[in-house]
């Protein structure tokens, strides 16, 4: 199973990818994950991410699609994956087709979340992170064991600066601009499928399931 989900920042792709991935036994591969490697490591790659993160601005094709390449082609992908936050542009989805190409692979749908920005913000507001691990959890839908402490680490939980509602209303802007357009271009190729984000985690997951299982 070679899924893509796409949908904008906050509309719970991470959530759903992680349960597909353990439903279909293969990797849950996060752009994010992957940049917050990077920053957590203090590269320099890490320490440009982060200000651009920061920005609410998207990371560049270049530096994104060299990131997840190198993931993609780790041995515990070549039966699948669930990509969560890639491609985010035309030209990273057209990267990830060569890609594909070259290994005679192909995606098998592209998941395409939808949430309202509004939505998304309240949403966002009871977003916690671990700075340590990079765990995530909400303070109503998700809680830790102890409040504020991060279960596996026991960290004290954040709020990532990329979570708040300045910088999330200008990743939201952005996403309209330059992610959004990939709705028509997956779409034009028959890969397509829409699930309403609306709801409890719990409802969002069993419409997603219901749709795969239309789709196989």
């Amino acid at each position: 199973m070679r899924l893509v989900l796409m949908g904008p920042p906050g509309a719970g792709k991470g959530t759903l990818a992680a349960a597909l991935a353990e439903e279909y036994g293969v990797p849950h591969v996060s752009s994010g994950d992957i940049f917050r490697a990077e920053i957590k490591g203090r590269t320099p790659l890490g320490r440009k991410i982060e200000k651009i993160l920061a920005s609410g601005a998207l990371v560049p094709d270049e530096i994104t699609v060299k990131a997840v390449a190198g993931r993609l082609a780790r041995g515990d992908c070549a039966a699948g994956w669930i990509l969560d936050g890639f491609p985010r542009t035309e030209g990273q989805a057209r990267a990830l087709d060569g890609a594909l190409e070259a290994k005679n692979e192909k995606l098998d749908a592209v998941v395409y979340l939808r949430a309202d920005a509004e939505t998304i913000v309240r949403r966002m507001a009871g977003r916690r992170s671990c700075p340590t691990c990079g765990r995530v959890y909400h303070v109503t839908n998700l809680p830790p064991r102890t409040k504020g402490k991060c279960d596996d680490c026991g960290t004290d939980l954040v709020v990532r600066e990329d979570d708040k509602p300045e910088t999330l209303r200008a990743r939201l802007k952005t996403y309209e601009q330059q992610t959004a357009p990939l709705v028509g271009y997956y779409e034009s190729r028959g890969l397509l499928l829409e699930i309403d984000g609306a709801g409890t985690p719990e409802e969002v997951r069993a419409r997603l399931f219901d749709t795969l299982k239309t789709k196989r």
